[in-house]
């Protein structure tokens, strides 16, 4: 189905990101916004706003913005209710295009319980886990608590013993009843040296789908990624063809459509890797996949969601240089990472070096704990791993901006610390290596 306005269910950085593809592609578009975001650039940028009285949340109240102004689809963009089954069902049987997968697939993969099934059923190699905490000898200790609901880091703990257990799944439960509405987990094997790598995945309504390599978000803290690169410093061509191959046999085996991208563990010492789970939006990280392939991803899920042929196989796919991405976030690194509000006093980046900034924020917006605190994502492109960690580190240095303390230090530490040049980047970086938080 054509269409020619789209509404957007989200706010910030990613609502701007889409509302750029879709001006390119001669597509209007639809903003919704809160109270609290009325003046922010996103609102601008669109043709039409809608003012949310309750928050982006409210489906049915976003349903009504489409039709009230026309827009005959709706992207969710990530979060919010991206990944909401429910939400998606329900713009479909209003009579709009949802632009994502279906809303069997999303509802599939978001319980990762279920998740794991299937990929176990496609031949995708998996950790041990179990369902329940009195098998927990099975899994061996350490071992992860995971929600079965969850993603971000929510309701996941490390425990070391069989002492440890009780409390960590109690406390898991609390924060995955609180974050997601459903308090099951699960216990999984936990891998110490490890990192995270995943794949993304592109297909269209006609059975073609095709992977476009590797992301490695690995740099990470509370489990939330802080910097992604492709393609990763350890996956060579032979492990790229392995993960993308166990990514397309399982996205081949639900029927999958549109952008995903399949989450795997790869233990550093054995360079063995696991499926993690599936995530069936675009990604915070989707930029640097971009980068390396000139693919632009929402530009190819507004074709899919129309019922256009992809255009292309496997073998078209090339991968040319490297492209680091890093989150600029309103957080406090030397008070363990905590968000920072305030008002942005100054928010001005440099003319050089040249890179991309996909930012919600500018000079005056004003920074609330009520949304996510990344600011802004940064990515450099490079013909090397080396050059794109100096270009984005100089990049960040001569950002102009005040009023809110950053994460900028941290990063711009962390991109030149001998440590990362040289590929070293397990998830447990940040507490290993320590780059300088100031």
């Amino acid at each position: 189905m054509n269409f020619s306005t789209i509404l957007i269910a989200n706010r910030g950085e990613i609502a701007r990101r889409i509302i750029r593809t879709a001006h390119d592609m001669g597509i209007q578009v639809v903003a919704v916004f809160v109270d609290a975001d009325a003046d922010a650039p996103f609102v601008a940028d669109a043709d039409q706003s809608v003012r949310l009285a309750t928050g982006y949340l409210d489906g049915a109240a976003i349903i009504e913005a489409a039709h009230a102004t026309g827009a005959q689809a709706i992207h969710p963009g990530y979060g919010f209710l991206s990944e909401n089954a429910g939400f998606a069902a329900d713009v479909i049987n209003a009579g709009l295009v949802w632009i994502g997968p279906s809303p069997d697939v999303i509802g599939g993969m978001g319980d990762k319980l279920a998740a794991k099934r299937m990929a176990v059923a496609a031949g995708v190699p998996t950790l041990i886990s179990v369902d329940t905490p009195d098998r927990a000898s099975e899994v061996g200790y350490p071992l992860l608590v995971k929600a079965a609901a969850g993603g971000g880091g929510k309701g996941m703990r490390v425990v070391g013993s069989a002492a440890e257990l009780d409390e960590a799944v109690a406390s898991a439960r609390r924060e995955a009843l609180s974050g997601f509405g459903d308090d099951r987990v699960f216990l999984e094997r936990y891998v110490a040296a490890s990192r995270h790598v995943e794949i993304q995945i592109l297909g269209d309504s006609h059975g073609n789908l095709v992977h476009l390599g590797e992301r490695e978000c690995s740099i990470q803290r509370r489990h939330q990624k802080l910097i992604e690169e492709s393609p990763s410093p350890v996956v060579d061509d032979a492990m790229r063809a392995a993960m993308g191959q166990a990514a397309l046999q399982l996205g081949h085996s639900i029927g999958y459509q549109s952008t995903g991208t399949v989450e795997f563990l790869v233990d550093d010492a054995t360079r063995e890797f696991y499926f993690l789970e599936v995530n069936t939006r675009l990604q915070v990280e989707h930029p640097v996949t971009e980068e390396v392939t000139g693919i632009d991803l929402v530009r190819e899920q507004i074709r899919v969601a129309r019922g256009e042929v992809l255009g292309y196989e496997q073998d078209d796919i090339t991968f040319t240089g490297h492209a680091i991405e890093a989150r600029l976030c309103a957080e406090d690194a030397d008070a363990g990472f905590l968000p920072a509000t305030g008002t942005l006093a100054a928010f001005a980046p440099a003319d050089t070096p040249v890179v991309r900034w996909e930012s919600g924020v500018e000079q005056g917006s004003v920074v609330s704990v009520s949304f996510d605190p990344m600011l802004a994502k940064v990515v450099a492109y490079a013909p090397t791993r080396t050059e794109a960690a100096a270009v984005l580190a100089l990049a960040l240095e001569r950002l102009h901006i005040g009023g809110v303390t950053t994460n900028r230090d941290f990063l711009a530490a962390t991109l030149r610390h001998p440590s990362f040049i040289e590929g070293d980047t397990t998830t447990d970086f940040i507490e290993r290596v320590r780059p300088s938080r100031k």
